[in-house]
């Protein structure tokens, strides 16, 4: 760690539900810029160090779109499914409003219809990053499943950028599509549709990858409110940290169209959006109720790298619309969840409402890494990781298991379903590198040493 602080490390994971891998990764200097930061509830941009790209004005408003409609039938006996393209040039729009929405066209109910930026189509003759897909685990067999990349990609920013810009890209493009096929949800029991525009799919497929995405049946995740927010977060890291314009230019109509689709679930007007009473979230099978600290933070933190995005890429009347929500929503937030020690898990009247959620400033941890103002002071930041030290990891096997995923405050394992009293190594990964980040490198170690230890030892699973 020669010539490198702790002020500037940061330590980041990789991580699977399925199979128990750590990795600590120092990033460069640029994802913990200190000229990307200003005071608190503002986005600045940033001054040459980062993105090097305040020079370059981008008109988000008018694009020329690629229509895409794919034929898509699947026999289970071929697994390679029977794919037809018929792409043509759409005309330029230029929209009043600057909303991607108006690109939509309307879909049938039997294919993929994408309103997209001709950029995000793939070129393996001038790509040399290819495409590139992965499993969650060996039994969770859907490919790139989104709301855990956000825990895993870390590594593949660090290790293999062109490889993850490539995921973040083929995303940016799935965003832009429909699919009106209806599929039945199991849990519980409704008919959706398999893809809606605006919304980040669940994953990329199973049996035909790209083309019908959305395997995941368990619930409707176009109603979840952590993928939007994951995808904005995820593509914001990985431009601020690599600099690559283009990249910035060819997903920046996905990342509006997600922050507009968002929209919708802030029921009151209050600038922040309100979970629906089901499991809708990574977490699916926990219950969330109104505002919850996990997804409200990730909308709070979205906001922000939206802002600081539009910014940079010239779309202001954009980041100041993020911007003025951010400032609405903050303090609602807070107001709704801060309980003097940490955030509850969500604002309900439910048995586990006021449980202490070690994932609860996953927001926090995005701004942090990727050198955004921090969404809270520093007191309520701190004593929240506090919280989840003493609790989710110090009593649960002495600190030698990581973070329990939730906790009571009365020091006992909340049980309201499966996850809530599981120990998950992203997560735990994630919180001890936002200890790090706020200062607290001998906790954060701790926590991590235990699902190491958890994972490898042999004491362990190892």
């Amino acid at each position: 760690m020669s010539g490198l602080s702790y002020e500037t490390f940061v330590a980041n994971l990789v991580f699977s539900k399925s199979i128990n891998t750590a990795l600590i990764l120092l990033p460069d200097s640029a994802l913990l810029s200190s000229n990307m930061r200003n005071s608190q509830d503002q986005v600045k941009e940033p001054e040459n160090a980062v993105v090097r790209i305040t020079e370059a004005k981008v008109d988000c408003r008018k694009r020329e779109v690629v229509e895409c409609t794919t034929d898509s039938t699947y026999d289970s006996t071929d697994s390679r499914g029977h794919n037809h393209f018929d792409e043509k040039h759409y005309r330029d729009i230029s929209h009043a409003n600057g909303s991607v929405n108006s690109h939509r066209n309307g879909n049938s109910t039997n294919r993929l219809h994408c309103s997209s930026i001709k950029n995000l189509q793939h070129d393996d003759d001038n790509d040399d990053g290819g495409r590139f897909l992965y499993l969650e685990g060996v039994e969770y067999v859907m490919w790139c499943t989104y709301d855990v990349h956000f825990y895993a990609s870390f590594a593949l920013l660090m290790l293999f950028p062109r490889i993850e810009l490539n995921i973040q890209r083929d995303f940016a493009q799935a965003v832009l599509c429909e699919d009106g096929r209806r599929v039945k949800f199991l849990a519980e029991g409704n008919w959706g549709t398999r893809k809606v525009f605006g919304a980040v799919p669940h994953d990329l497929g199973t049996h035909d990858p790209w083309h019908e995405m959305n395997a995941y049946n368990i619930h409707d995740t176009s109603k979840w409110k952590d993928l939007n927010p994951k995808f904005v977060l995820q593509v914001y890291r990985d431009f601020s940290a690599t600099g690559d314009l283009q990249f910035g230019v060819d997903v920046w109509p996905a990342v509006r169209a997600a922050m507009e689709y968002m929209e919708q679930f802030d029921r009151d007007a209050d600038g922040l959006i309100e979970n629906d009473g089901f499991p809708d979230q990574t977490y699916d099978t926990w219950t969330v109720h109104g505002v919850s600290a996990y997804c409200g933070g990730l909308w709070l933190a979205a906001l922000q790298a939206a802002a600081a995005m539009a910014i940079q890429l010239g779309d202001r009347d954009f980041a100041e619309t993020c911007k003025r929500k951010f400032l609405k929503a903050k303090p609602v937030f807070e107001q709704k969840l801060w309980n003097g020690s940490y955030f509850n898990y969500d604002s309900g009247s439910s048995g586990n409402s006021k449980s202490i959620q070690a994932d609860q400033l996953a927001g926090q941890w995005y701004t942090a890494s990727s050198g955004l103002p921090s969404l809270f002071d520093d007191f309520k930041i701190k004593s929240s990781l506090r919280k989840v030290y003493d609790f989710n990891v110090m009593k649960v096997k002495g600190g030698r298991m990581g973070a329990v995923n939730g906790m009571h405050p009365n020091g006992k394992v909340d049980e309201t379903c499966m996850q809530s009293r599981e120990i998950w190594t992203g997560v735990t990964y994630g919180v001890a590198a936002t200890m790090i980040l706020a200062g607290m490198e001998e906790e954060a170690f701790k926590t991590a040493e235990g699902i190491f230890l958890a994972g490898w030892s042999e004491d362990g699973y190892g």
